[in-house]
């Protein structure tokens, strides 16, 4: 062993060769995680390879919060639906309520008016803010950052009161119906809504200035569990894991829906497909978000009150006053309440864009009063089999922040 005086800093201190150190052998040991809550919104559970503290596979076992909801609904009327559908993705429920009573009505044929139309965009607008708050604080919380969650939930809460006052629900809204809305939006909801939104972007600024610059958020996100733009296209990432990687695809530029096309918002490109870019597209994403719900709060005190829902009586309920006085009124609400309506022999996938990607529902009819398959293209269960390729050769430290990255919500893979 040589010694450097040339490196020794003080007279107690001795400094050696690297050559001359121990060379360090590890076995490669399997760790289990789980089945719990690493950064998930559910149960998941991984089987991690480690050399040292270095990942050398990743494989993630789902399944732990299967609930069945496909089955379910090819036993239930195409309304009662409804009922399984907000619960799949419960923090961007509008997300799936739309995209469900979207393929229905691709279905059926059914109109849905302008108001209700509106509605429906700044409603799934709100949604988003709402569930990428919940993503930013608690992904912060895998960073060890606890502030930003309090204030992130600050704003969350009021998203959910909100829904409350329109919906009755704070989860699980079921307000969207075959055709348009439950009922119409309360007295003075807008000015609430203009309120929220009016407030949003400086507390945009708030999130932003606690983390972004941080120096210890930057090292642990930065170049960490990157996956480039051609991985990202094999691996079917969509949202803003996907733009984060630099592919500019939105399903509501690209496939427009419920006169998405009609709103003037871009959408936010980053390149570095690391954890950071990841993290810090969905704050562009509610800057976007807040700029379609004024855009729909303007275009709703222009058009004032009118029609929430498809006028076809074998679509849609009757309005109630209505049952004093037609027979015929009675009949088509029995007939709906007890049996449904019938859509034709066919087959429909609608696309549209959630929170955490490209949602689309697949619909076989056939021509009865229930679907005959119901199948669901769900953002989470297909980006949570990037999981492995971005974790490959990450430290066993990341793990947790490169899962929160992803954005899975588990209800929302075991379907």
């Amino acid at each position: 062993m040589v010694r450097d005086p040339a490196k020794l800093h003080s007279p107690s201190v001795e400094a050696y060769e690297i050559s001359d150190a121990p060379e360090l052998k590890s076995e490669v040991m399997t760790l289990n995680v789980g089945p719990q809550h690493p950064s998930t919104h559910g149960v998941l559970r991984v089987v991690v390879d480690l050399s040292g503290e270095q990942i050398l596979r990743l494989t993630p076992h789902i399944g732990y919060l299967h609930t069945g909801f496909e089955k379910n609904m090819e036993h239930r009327t195409y309304t009662q639906c409804i009922t399984y559908t907000p619960r799949m993705d419960y923090l961007h429920s509008f997300a799936h309520d739309l995209a469900y009573a979207l393929a229905v009505e691709k279905l059926v044929g059914a109109e849905v008016p302008p108001r209700a139309e509106t509605i429906r965009v700044m409603l799934n607008e709100l949604s988003r803010i709402a569930s990428h708050l919940v993503f930013l604080g608690t992904g912060l919380l895998d960073f060890g950052a606890l502030t930003p969650f309090f204030y992130a939930f600050r704003e969350r809460e009021a998203v959910l009161d909100l829904f409350e006052w329109v919906s009755g629900q704070r989860f699980h809204h079921n307000y969207i119906r075959i055709g348009g809305l439950k009922e119409d939006l309360p007295p003075e909801f807008l000015g609430e809504v203009k309120k929220f939104i009016a407030q949003m972007p400086y507390r945009i600024d708030e999130y932003e200035a606690l983390f972004r610059e941080s120096p210890i958020f930057y090292e642990r996100a930065r170049g960490v569990a990157v996956i480039p733009p051609d991985d990202a296209i094999n691996l079917s990432l969509t949202g803003g894991s996907l733009r984060a990687s630099g592919v500019d695809y939105d399903v509501r530029k690209a496939y427009p829906y419920s006169g998405y096309e009609t709103y003037k918002f871009e959408v936010p490109v980053l390149y570095g497909g690391d954890v950071y870019d990841r993290m810090i597209i969905r704050i562009l994403e509610m800057r976007e978000s807040v700029k379609i719900i004024q855009q729909a709060v303007e275009r709703l005190e222009a058009m004032g009150p009118g029609p929430i829902r498809d006028p076809n009586p074998q679509i849609s309920l009757p309005p109630r006053h209505l049952l004093e006085t037609s027979m015929e009124a009675v009949i088509y609400h029995f007939k709906l309440v007890t049996e449904g309506f019938h859509p034709a022999l066919g087959e429909v996938y609608v696309p549209t864009e959630s929170a955490r990607g490209e949602l689309g529902y697949y619909i076989i009819s056939d021509g009865g009063s229930m679907p005959y398959r119901v199948k669901v293209r769900s953002p989470s269960f297909v980006n949570l089999q990037s999981l492995s390729f971005a974790c490959k050769g990450v430290q066993m430290a990341d793990m947790v922040v490169v899962i929160a990255s992803l954005d899975p919500v588990m209800g929302d893979v075991d379907r």
